[in-house]
């Protein structure tokens, strides 16, 4: 008894012999002279043996040179050995030979594409039966057991389409690199690999066209609940090989039509980062001077009248205490920015940030934060020592600030400190 899969085989290329041969103004002789003639072509004594003389005008090959180009098969040399490439199984996330199973393509005459298929049929134990001729296993003995060939001449056959010349034959129309070995140079001729090609083509005509996504896809639509959801790609190019005769390629991309899918292989699009955890230091890294130019010019303006001025002394004093709270706002503001981002952009121990710093900017400090004061009495003089540095740097002509000025400000600071916390 046959595998069911070689019984499939036959019985379908039966079909379509009769269903070309039969015309409907045939009489019952003849469509009986028919039958009879189909069942002895297609019989395992009369095809097998052709079908094995055949076998060698196909080359079954994992990365066939026509991709590169479409004449690349044959140069003055001869043929260009075709590549059966094995790779280890490996889990290292490379969508490469041997990390995703797909089947071998093949390339030569399009009319030997019927042995080819043949080869390639999936036995009941899952091996090909290629496979099973090349081990000889009962199933290749028992199929090619004939009356009107030996097993050795059928097997020696079907097995020349995996058969290459021992001399290595490459094209100059394939894609080549000179890779350096010692003294001199290795040419490396690069292919692609088709069965991945086509494996993806085949999975993204599932996701786009399958009914199983179609239905998926207009419960979305009907808001209706999708319980495994379903996936969509985008932006997809279609790559065409062998023009209008996609045969002369490969098996594989005459059965896709010639065309292939591109996916979108572009860098990513990397938003720019508006804030920017310090390196060194928050007031000179995070902050500027000039987002605290608007109060310092009010300042300066109190300052200024502050010197031969009517004004009562309680007014001034109301003004400029404003005007540095408005400055602290800011400050506040733009440590809150900064510790929204320190969890992702803080470097760790390769931080140069001074220690007070960190435990005012960084989650992990957090419980140093609440408990300790040293690193507030730290921040609280840098504070008040930049905004004096800030504003003889933002003023152009800026009034003397003496240590009396200089004390009241980082008292101010000190009295409103825990909101810096």
């Amino acid at each position: 008894m046959l595998d069911p899969a070689i019984q499939i085989f036959f019985q379908k290329r039966k079909d379509d012999w009769l269903k070309n041969k039969i015309k409907t103004s045939m009489t019952e002789e003849e469509i009986e002279l028919c039958k009879e003639e189909c069942s002895e072509k297609f019989s395992l004594e009369n095809w097998l043996p052709n079908a094995a003389k055949r076998a060698g005008q196909i080359s079954i090959s994992s990365h066939p040179c026509t991709f590169s180009h479409p004449s690349a098969r044959k140069n003055k040399n001869g043929y260009v050995n075709p590549i059966i490439a094995t790779a280890t199984r490996l889990p290292d996330g490379y969508l490469r030979t041997g990390n995703v199973d797909v089947e071998y393509d093949a390339l030569g005459n399009a009319a030997a594409l019927d042995v080819y298929k043949f080869l390639m049929l999936s036995m009941e134990d899952g091996k090909t039966l290629l496979q099973h001729i090349e081990t000889d296993s009962e199933v290749a003995k028992k199929l090619l057991t004939i009356g009107t060939e030996t097993y050795e001449t059928l097997k020696q056959g079907f097995t020349a389409m995996v058969c290459s010349d021992t001399k290595s034959i490459t094209s100059s129309k394939i894609k080549q690199v000179y890779f350096p070995v010692n003294e001199g140079y290795h040419l490396l001729s690069l292919l692609s690999n088709s069965g991945l090609i086509f494996n993806l083509r085949s999975q993204l005509n599932y996701l786009r066209f399958s009914d199983e996504q179609k239905e998926r896809r207009k419960k979305k639509h009907g808001g209706e609940f999708i319980e495994h959801g379903f996936s969509e790609i985008y932006q997809l190019t279609t790559i065409g090989y062998g023009g209008t005769k996609p045969q002369n390629i490969s098996v594989l991309n005459n059965q896709y039509g010639g065309k292939a899918n591109l996916l979108l292989s572009i860098p990513p699009h990397m938003d720019k980062r508006k804030i920017h955890f310090p390196r060194k230091n928050f007031f000179a890294n995070s902050v500027r001077y000039h987002d605290i130019r608007e109060p310092l010019k009010k300042l300066h303006g109190i300052f200024k009248t502050g010197l031969d001025s009517e004004i009562p002394r309680r007014n001034l004093e109301s003004g400029r205490e404003h005007r540095i709270e408005e400055i602290i706002d800011i400050i506040i503001e733009k440590s809150a920015a900064v510790r929204s981002v320190a969890e992702v952009q803080y470097r760790g121990k390769s931080s140069e940030l001074p220690e007070h710093q960190k435990i005012w900017l960084c989650h992990g400090f957090e419980p140093s934060r609440k408990e300790q004061d040293e690193w507030l009495d730290a921040l609280c003089a840098e504070f008040a020592k930049w905004i004096v540095n800030a504003y003889k740097k933002v003023i152009k002509k800026p009034v003397m600030i003496g240590p009396v000025e200089r004390d009241y400000i980082k008292t101010f600071i000190n009295l409103n400190r825990e909101v810096l916390r």
